[in-house]
């Protein structure tokens, strides 16, 4: 049991060093990320600004990530995650700023649709922790990254409102938002200095060939291709919700011309997967080289259902809170609704340790099934009950659905580590996918049917997640000299 146990306070220890200095620049991404949030009441009111215009800027703020989580994972496996999460800050801090300075609403929605990129700095970490952290301590300090860093928008909600009315004045809100982009940038140097991709004496394994997921065999070759679509559809979604018929920020033209370009990027991006992957498939890939892209898969859904609900939900419990319960402020239902976030920081590191403990496969089950379970209950909360209560429920139902994102990041560096970075943002876009499934099912239903449907999304992936495999033995890589090394996965 001592084995999976982390001592935060070693500061003596390289590993844990890195885990924090990593964790907080994920903690920075999700800052500047959502700088923006706890203003749009003031950005409203400076600009001048329709409600149409608002929730245009909050799904532009969420388009680009699910491209750029797969754009960042082939990145970071092939230059590593130093210079890559370096560059993530420095650049995003940038752009936060041009959002600050902004004098229009065309420019505030052109750099809040480039600050979306941000929003993939999730996947960077994954693959340094996954690099630093032995099979049986991985999945808590996944947990503890993912957690902490996740907790970056509750804080930028609490700090950057008190900031802002600080400073006082038109521009106070410029100068909250403009200083994280300042920080984000200024860290971003401070962690090129201060960190490695790996452990002295440690080979940084890279996929043969970059542009696309390796696979092991010619039926994962098609899998891959056929799971790639729901993100297509996803932004499709988001195009649609730009059109004319909708918020109306895109005329007709212009949303046919996103249309074909989404499908001709579908045909490029599987072109890239072509020309990886028909060499070594053709030859045949070595037994001990092999995975199983099953597993890939069902980590994606598990994710759409733990971390799609919960961006959806966060979105929509405030407003969930003022419809059901009367006589409540809209600063009230914030507070009352902000519990679900705060589980992050305790909830996401327990699932990453209960898998590394009881293992993957089982952790996951329990807790894709404490999710639907939790979703079910928030279904029956009305008016009638007793508003504690309804917290609670909340709250527990977020410990399953955090827990079990700490649990699917406890699996992801397990699969191949020379890959983790494409598996990371290919689940982590999978995420997003959820968030608009999610959020679009909203739009056509009650509150009691979305948790009802959300539930009833958890017992389809659950049977999946019975398919999905343990961990076991050791993964081979192969090292830059052509030699192979075995990593221990148990």
């Amino acid at each position: 049991m001592s084995e999976s146990r982390i001592n935060l306070l070693n500061f003596g220890d390289p590993k844990i060093r890195t885990l924090h200095f990593t964790w907080f620049a994920f903690f920075l991404t999700f800052v500047v990320w959502f700088s923006h949030a706890p203003m749009l009441v003031v950005i409203k009111e400076a600009f001048d600004l329709s409600s149409q215009q608002v929730k245009a800027l909050m799904i532009l703020n969420v388009a680009m990530t699910i491209p750029a989580r797969i754009v960042i994972g082939i990145l970071v496996d092939k230059y590593g995650p130093r210079h890559v999460f370096s560059g993530l800050l420095i650049i995003s801090g940038a752009i936060c700023l041009l959002f600050a300075t902004a004098n229009s609403y065309e420019q505030l929605a052109l750099f809040r649709f480039l600050l979306g990129f941000v929003g993939a700095g999730f996947v960077i970490g994954i693959r340094m922790v996954g690099e630093w952290f032995p099979a049986k301590q991985v999945g808590l300090a996944e947990g503890i990254y993912g957690g902490w860093g996740n907790f970056g928008s509750a804080a930028a909600a609490m700090s950057l409102p008190i900031i802002a009315l600080t400073i006082g004045g038109d521009d106070g809100w410029r100068y909250a938002i403009g200083g994280t982009g300042v920080l984000a940038a200024i860290y971003g140097v401070i962690y090129f200095f201060n960190v490695r991709d790996t452990p002295k004496g440690s080979t940084y394994f890279k996929p043969k060939k970059s542009g696309g997921l390796e696979v092991s065999s010619w039926g994962d070759f098609w899998f891959l291709l056929a799971m790639n679509i729901p993100m297509y559809i996803a932004l499709a979604v988001l195009t649609w919700k730009l059109s004319p018929t909708n918020l109306g920020l895109l005329d007709d033209s212009a949303c046919t011309i996103i249309y074909v370009g989404l499908v001709a990027l579908y045909m490029f991006q599987s072109s890239q997967i072509w020309k990886v992957n028909h060499e070594h498939l053709k030859e045949g890939v070595p037994e001990m080289q092999r995975y199983k892209f099953k597993q890939v898969a069902i980590l994606n859904w598990s994710y759409f259902a733990t971390f799609g609900s919960e961006l959806a939900v966060v979105s929509m419990l405030p407003l969930f809170f003022l419809d059901t319960f009367d006589g409540l402020s809209p600063v009230q239902a914030g507070l009352l609704a902000s519990g679900f976030a705060f589980m992050n920081l305790a909830a996401r590191p327990g699932g990453g340790y209960l898998s590394d403990r009881f293992g993957r496969r089982k952790t996951m089950l329990i807790l894709i099934c404490g999710l639907a379970a939790g979703y079910f209950l928030l279904s029956q909360i009305n008016g009638g009950w007793w508003i504690p209560l309804a917290v609670i429920a909340t709250m527990c139902c977020s410990f399953f659905v955090q827990a079990g994102e700490g649990a699917v990041f406890a699996m992801v560096p397990l699969v191949q580590r020379r890959m983790t970075g494409q598996i990371a943002g290919m689940t982590g876009a999978f995420g997003n996918v959820g968030a608009v499934t999610y959020l679009t099912i909203l739009s056509f239903v009650d509150y009691s049917t979305f948790f009802m449907l959300i539930a009833a999304s958890a017992g389809f992936i659950f049977l999946l997640v019975i398919f999905l495999e343990e961990p076991e033995g050791k993964m081979a890589e192969i090292l830059p000299d052509g030699t192979v090394e075995l990593i221990d996965v148990t």
